[in-house]
């Protein structure tokens, strides 16, 4: 067996927070180990966010080329996918090369292992590595855990093997495929549904419940099948997929009912699909995180193998060691991860400081979840903030509700084509103030930014109806949504 190596700090995972706390510990002078099997920078840079919204930027010019006619003219269009391909190789992954990144890191004085990683110990990892067999560190000061997440992929008879798509599979395609059968309603199957719809792929979504983003306020899923439809999506919904087969560059899919309940609209029971035929097939059913091979009971860490293992306000799962990212189940987001990172490199440069007995750093304070904001990138986009109308009922809060339309705004009245789009907000009333809101339109993502703020500052709603707020823009809705409280 190796010799064990001491060194300050292990990062398992290098995905947007883990390289961000590596850099950092790294930059301070702290013997930093980042361990990565696969791209430093996580998915997010190379098969999320980055490329899927460069898809989606040009799938919106394309969009708004064909609202000329509506408002200034006329307009010839030749929608090309190999153009943002293209863009997505050369600008965001150089062809899924991390070599900008692993260098990023060692710049900083870390040093990068390539492999595996596992706890054996409270403080000790060992990782498996193609060249060096197995390497084990030994941490004095802290390990940082940033698994991440992998696509679920359902138990489908046929489906193994065959070559569907995830999100990895179709931010990497190099042409729009005629035909597109999407597995799920969530945001990256609605992002990439609508993307490639732009680019003249027929689209087909399947859905085992009974609306698109089940997750945000139902008024979100009614827009979104409203303006899908209108752009030749088709939705089918309470459906199963129960058997595939792919041959001859065409997957087969089987459908039945679901047991999830019947909605109104395109697909639903009784609608008579039993089968689906397309050039490709992407599943997007959600994400799964990959805490099973870090063998956290080595460090003392109780998980039941399901929900995520319990962190403290610093995200310790125990002493010297802290779960961060998708896998810590406060939001599969970058921007979460990075937050959740910023706090975790200073707890740890604290207890650095402690060690050494140095003046600590100022204490950049513990998590605090009741107010992360998220945006699907559709067009419109749709940000929201904290709890829905339903998780504030169901928490047994005591709520007045305010929405208002954006079309019938003076903002959405002027942009006409595209202007589709609401603002809601939930107040709780044992203390005036947001605990939640959603932000729908164009540039619905921006315009959350303000939402946010006030949920996260607890910011009362008497000083919200006292702001001013710029005329004509979409913002403008938030007072608009606040007199509508009832």
């Amino acid at each position: 067996m190796a010799a064990a190596e001491e060194v300050d700090v292990v990062v398992l995972g290098m995905g947007p927070g883990g390289e961000s706390v590596a850099g950092e510990l790294a930059a301070a002078g702290l013997s930093v180990v980042g361990v990565e099997a696969r791209l430093v920078g996580g998915e997010c840079p190379y098969y999320g966010c980055v490329p899927s919204k460069m898809m989606i930027r040009a799938g919106n010019v394309v969009a708004e080329a064909l609202r000329v006619p509506g408002l200034a003219g006329t307009v010839q269009l030749t929608p090309d996918f190999s153009k943002v391909a293209g863009r997505i190789r050369s600008e965001a992954t150089d062809n899924w090369d991390d070599a900008v990144a692993a260098k990023r890191f060692t710049d900083k004085g870390g040093r990068l292992v390539r492999g595996t990683g596992r706890l054996t110990g409270s403080l000790e990892v060992t990782v498996s590595t193609s060249d060096d067999g197995d390497l084990i560190f030994r941490a004095r000061l802290a390990v940082v855990v940033n698994p991440g997440t992998n696509p679920t992929i359902p138990s489908v008879p046929g489906l193994e093997g065959t070559p569907f798509w995830t999100n990895r599979e179709a931010v990497q395609a190099e042409s729009a495929p005629k035909s597109l059968a999407v597995l799920g309603g969530g945001p990256i199957a609605v992002e990439l549904a609508q993307a490639f719809t732009r680019f003249g792929t027929k689209v087909t979504m399947v859905l085992r419940g009974s609306s698109l983003l089940s997750r945000s306020e139902p008024e979100a899923g009614e827009l979104l099948a409203q303006v899908f439809r209108s752009e030749g999506i088709k939705i089918l919904h309470n459906k199963e997929v129960t058997g595939v087969v792919q041959s001859r560059g065409r997957f087969r899919l089987a459908l039945a009912d679901s047991s999830s309940g019947k909605a109104p609209g395109d697909g639903a029971r009784g609608s008579g699909v039993s089968q689906l035929s397309a050039e490709k097939f992407l599943v997007a059913t959600g994400r799964t995180a990959r805490l099973s091979p870090l063998n956290l009971a080595a460090a003392g860490v109780e998980w039941d193998g399901s929900v995520a293992p319990a962190v403290d306000p610093h995200m310790q799962l125990t002493d010297g060691v802290y779960l961060i990212g998708d896998a810590a189940g406060e939001g599969a987001f970058t921007h979460m991860s990075m937050y959740q990172g910023n706090i975790v490199a200073g707890h740890i440069l604290a207890r650095h400081a402690q060690q050494q007995g140095d003046s600590q750093p100022p204490d950049r304070g513990a998590t605090e979840s009741h107010a992360v904001p998220n945006v699907t990138f559709t067009d419109p986009e749709v940000g929201s903030v904290g709890l829905t109308e339903k998780q504030a009922r169901d928490a047994g809060l005591s709520i007045r509700v305010g929405l208002t339309k954006l079309d019938a705004s003076t903002r959405g009245w002027i942009h006409k084509s595209g202007n589709q789009g609401f603002i809601k907000i939930i107040e709780d009333t044992q203390t005036g103030v947001l605990v939640g809101a959603t932000s729908a339109g164009p540039s619905g993502g921006e315009v959350l930014s303000a939402l946010v703020l006030a949920v996260h500052a607890r910011i009362p709603v008497a000083t919200l109806k006292t702001m001013i707020y710029a005329y004509p823009t979409f913002h403008r809705a938030i007072p608009e949504a606040l007199a509508a409280l009832k």
